[in-house]
């Protein structure tokens, strides 16, 4: 099983914001948020910190995938 941010990117689209709006909202690293590009793992403080800066939950972006 692994987690696909699918679904943080098509919020990013919604609300017409791009990655670097992305890490300025939040204060998340450039390095987080190529990682989260990547599908890499990341550390639930960085998620929750996304979440805050958009207002949403963590199942709004994030989902779990069976391989």
């Amino acid at each position: 099983m692994r987690i696909s941010y699918n679904k943080l990117w098509k919020m990013l689209i919604d609300k017409n914001m791009n990655k670097q709006d992305l890490k300025e909202l939040s204060g998340v690293s450039a390095a987080s948020i190529a990682k989260l590009g990547k599908g890499e793992n990341i550390t639930t403080d960085v998620l929750l910190k996304i979440c805050e800066a958009l207002n949403c939950r963590l199942e709004d972006i994030l989902e779990t995938i069976k391989e």
